[in-house]
């Protein structure tokens, strides 16, 4: 019997339980892992992540997958219309990171803003999934590829496109089955970090 998945928008109301996805979803992220090497999970669960969904809930969209009110997928979008947030967030980080200059999560989050800045497309407006996770437990399920089909739809609706960066060929191929088309360039972070593909999708 095929299992129904509920795509619905996250709210204030759900906080703890996008944090607790996002959490478990995040830490083996390549991009997470290559920020968080050598530090612990209650780091990054205490650290970044209530911040970052705090953010995104009040500024941007998050929306989630699962099994009735379970949250099996999350995923964070944005809707761009110019790179000032990216450049005015890359800044603060480079901040952040040279006020703690030791502290290489802080240094290598800063590194992936300023990338994010100087590389992300200027080709405006487009919605920008920013980050989407999948509960250990539940992948392979389907969470992923409903929560994308749903908002695919909605920005094709809409006649917006939708752009990422895929951070392993796994996920690209994900990515590509749902109808995102890769860019011709890649983008390598340092001290062997992962290499983000830039993706479209144009409906």
């Amino acid at each position: 019997m095929e299992t129904t998945l509920t795509v619905r928008r996250g709210d204030v109301g759900r906080r703890d339980a996008l944090i607790e996805a996002f959490v478990a979803g995040g830490v083996d992220e390549a991009v997470s892992a290559w920020v968080l090497e050598g530090y612990s999970v209650e780091q990054f669960q205490a650290g970044y992540v209530p911040a970052l969904i705090d953010s995104a809930l009040g500024e941007d969209e998050v929306w989630t997958a699962g099994l009735d009110d379970e949250i099996w997928a999350v995923s964070v979008w944005q809707v761009v219309t110019s790179v000032t947030r990216f450049e005015s967030e890359a800044t603060k980080a480079r901040e952040r990171a040279d006020a703690l200059p030791d502290l290489r999560p802080l240094q290598r989050a800063a590194t992936v803003m300023e990338l994010l800045a100087s590389e992300h497309p200027r080709e405006f407006p487009h919605r920008y999934l920013q980050v989407i996770l999948t509960v250990p437990q539940h992948r392979g399920k389907g969470a992923g590829a409903a929560l994308l089909g749903d908002r695919l739809k909605a920005a094709s609706d809409a006649g917006v496109p939708a752009f990422l960066e895929a951070s392993t060929e796994r996920s690209a191929r994900l990515y590509t089955r749902c109808g995102f088309v890769r860019d011709s360039v890649t983008h390598t972070l340092p001290e062997d970090g992962p290499t983000l593909i830039p993706m479209w999708f144009r409906g």
